[in-house]
């Protein structure tokens, strides 16, 4: 109730605290009031799901987005269950430890071990299993990869095509017109949107363009270079957004339902998965933001390994396994890397790996044919060469113990 200046002041006041209390609870309305207006007005989550966003583990928070589905078959692939015994201690932060500790200490979720087509190894921690989805986070740039090769194989792609020429929508943008394909795939742009992912600043680099409810808008408003596209690598998830659009408009269809019609059905997943998008009946966060079970996961790395088959069905042209397992011309941060596949220091030719930020990967070893699928809630870019050489370490044991 207001009181009017007419009326007499009630007698009954309220102590200094208790006024305080009081403005700083009506600040805190109005605040939010304010919040819910401006976040909005910019296209971002409401403040509920910011705040949310903030505090749940990296692996809870795609149930926080709308999502399209990835249909699977109607029939999965057999992926066989035999246990065998892997490496139990491994090297880790200069000292040998089992391998349970260097799982713990990196938070994970999921870790499985696939040679030969057989899965030797499965866990989980509490409370996840075989059915639980896992975020891809960036692992979701190697899909995209994938799908890019069988476009490109069907002649409806080149790596020399021009970005504005595929989307006539940002010609206005002169940059677009310098940007090719292969400079998308091998994050090479020069595109000046920094690697930020603290949704405590959702209007910075990467994070903005997660928490976006326009991607197409986020991708026409950052027409910025910070180099010259092709004279140097530097990891920015914009490339892959692009490239993600890319698919969808020469493709004609949703990237999920791309992924499910190209991938998912004919690889024998055993679940369907989902991909977050920027809105209701949006567009995919192409960099990002799949949600699938370890084993499908696990089903992913096996295409690699199987040169692009799945028993004896080819999906994935064998010249873009080659593609992805050679070194692109400029390395990325100082690691190799190559139409969106990462090249692990101390790897051999073989040794590739989709990575995805707070301890996603599907590691891939073609030589050993052998894949481990490492699902995590653990630090932003921590620890990657320390868990990969775990993983190279693992391959090793498996091919030297091989029957």
């Amino acid at each position: 109730m207001s009181v009017s200046p007419t009326m007499p002041e009630p007698s009954t006041r309220k102590s200094p605290a208790r006024r305080w209390r009081t403005h700083t609870a009506i600040g805190a309305v109005l605040a939010a009031g304010c919040a819910w207006g401006a976040t909005a007005l910019i296209g971002v989550p409401d403040p509920v799901t910011l705040a949310a966003l903030a505090v749940v583990e990296p692996s809870a928070v795609g149930a926080w987005f709308p999502s399209r589905v990835v249909p699977a078959p109607a029939e999965a692939r057999a992926l066989p269950f035999k246990p065998r015994r892997i490496l139990d201690r491994v090297d880790w932060k200069g000292q040998e430890v089992p391998l349970a500790t260097m799982l713990a200490a990196t938070h994970t979720n999921a870790f499985l071990v696939v040679q030969d087509d057989v899965l030797v190894h499965e866990w989980y921690r509490p409370g996840t299993g075989p059915t639980t989805l896992f975020p891809s986070w960036s692992v979701a740039k190697s899909v995209v990869s994938l799908m890019a090769g069988t476009a490109i194989a069907r002649g409806k792609l080149s790596e020399t095509d021009r970005v504005s020429d595929l989307l006539p929508e940002l010609r206005s943008a002169a940059v677009f017109g310098k940007i090719t394909v292969r400079d998308l795939l091998d994050m090479a742009s020069g595109l000046a949107v920094p690697e930020n992912y603290d949704p405590r600043h959702p209007l910075t680099g990467t994070a903005g363009m997660y928490l976006t409810r326009d991607i197409a808008a986020f991708v026409k408003d950052h027409a910025q270079l910070a180099f010259k596209p092709g004279s140097r690598g530097r990891y920015r998830s914009i490339d892959t957004e692009v490239l993600g659009l890319i698919l969808a408009r020469v493709e004609g269809k949703p990237l999920a339902d791309l992924l499910s019609e190209r991938i998912w059905k004919p690889m024998g997943a055993e679940a369907e998965a989902t991909w977050n998008l920027d809105r209701s009946g949006g567009l995919e966060k192409a960099f990002c933001c799949i949600n699938a079970t370890a084993r499908d996961f696990a089903r992913l790395g096996l295409l690699v390994t199987d040169q692009g088959r799945a028993g004896g069905t080819r999906i994935i042209p064998a010249r873009w396994i080659d593609r992805i397992g050679t070194p692109a011309r400029r390395a990325v941060d100082g690691w190799q890397y190559s139409a969106q596949w990462w090249h692990a220091p101390g790897g051999d030719d073989g040794d590739i790996s989709a990575i995805g930020v707070y301890g996603q990967y599907v590691y891939v070893n073609r030589r050993t044919g052998t894949v481990i699928v490492k699902l995590s809630d653990h630090g932003a870019e921590q620890d990657e060469t320390d868990t990969l050489a775990v993983m190279q370490a693992i391959a090793a044991d498996l091919e030297a113990g091989r029957p």
